[in-house]
Formats: C-alpha cells, structure tokens, sequence
C-alpha cells in the first residue's frame, strides 16, 4: 500500500505562490483560510548568508498527534496513502488538533470544523498530482509513494540531502526540504 509524501526543491523554489493559489482555487477555500504557505529562512551571517525558500503545509505524519488528539475521530488516517484527512460532518471545532500540531498546519473553517492540506486526494485517486504540484513552474513539488524506491521522491531524497521540519517532535512529517 502507498505512504504518499513530498519533496521540495528549496533550490528551485522562488516563492512565486502559485502553488498557494492553485491550492485555494482547487479546494474552493474561502477568504482567509490557506491550506499551503510560503516561508522563507535565512541562515549564516554576511557576507556567507543563505535563503531558504519553501512552500509548507500539513506533513501528513507517520505519527499524527492531531489524530490521536481528537475526541471523536473526525482527524484520522486514511488507508489510500497513509494521508492524514479530516471528516467534517465529525468535527466538533474544539481545536484540539490544531494545539497538538507543531507544524501550524490547521486552521478552524469558517463553517467551524478543521482544515488542512488533503494532498489533494480527490485529485490523486483520479491520478492527477496534487494542484500545488501540477501548477509549479520551476518544478521544485514532487509527489509521491515514498515506500516505492522507483518514485520521483524516492530518488530524489536518495540523491540529496534533505530535512523535515522540527524533527525533534517524533511525528515523522513526510514532507522534505531538499538543501
């Protein structure tokens, strides 16, 4: 069964957001509500500074503390993917999820449940990419079954260096930061 991942290029990435509007276009999100984000980190002092570049969001963990947080369920894993997925009709909006994230990942809809990135799964199981994916322009996304050693982002982290976002919460986030 597929573990679905992905991979950011900070090389490549020049913070154009596109892929923050295909995200909203695609979901239909409204005003103020952002399922992706772009976040810049500069690193060293001058004269040897470097800029990280990279477009965030939830990273759909292997050990998911706003699911085992949740009261009724509504946050869970899906077995499609592993992907870590909200049902609406059974959240509650106690926010629960959102402190338990360390990633910032979550925000309360404006109709009062939970929100976050999906991966765009009603896209994946039509085998499209996610819209952030489809739409970047300098290719820096890739998506796909990190358990497949054939799949683009499995060769691409055996090829560079890469990281994660605050490793030191033991949520395993399979989202990666190549360097």
């Amino acid at each position: 069964m597929a573990r679905f991942g992905m991979v950011v290029d900070t090389a490549r990435c020049v913070g154009c957001m596109d892929c923050v509007v295909a995200c909203k276009t695609e979901n239909r999100l409204p005003e103020g509500l952002c399922r992706d984000w772009i976040t810049t980190e500069s690193r060293g002092q001058f004269p040897d500074v470097q800029l990280e570049i990279r477009s965030e969001r939830c990273n759909h963990c292997d050990h998911p503390p706003c699911v085992t947080c949740c009261p009724t369920g509504a946050s869970h894993v899906e077995d499609y993917g592993k992907t870590v997925q909200i049902t609406a009709e059974l959240c509650i909006g106690c926010k629960a999820c959102l402190a338990s994230c360390p990633y910032d990942a979550r925000s309360i809809h404006p109709e009062g449940y939970a929100d976050k990135c999906t991966f765009c799964m009603h896209r994946v199981k039509d085998g499209l990419l996610p819209a952030c994916v489809a739409v970047c322009p300098t290719r820096c996304l890739h998506f796909g079954d990190l358990d497949d050693p054939n799949s683009d982002v499995s060769r691409l982290l055996a090829s560079r260096r890469s990281h994660v976002l605050t490793p030191e919460a033991g949520t395993g986030p399979r989202v990666f930061f190549l360097t």
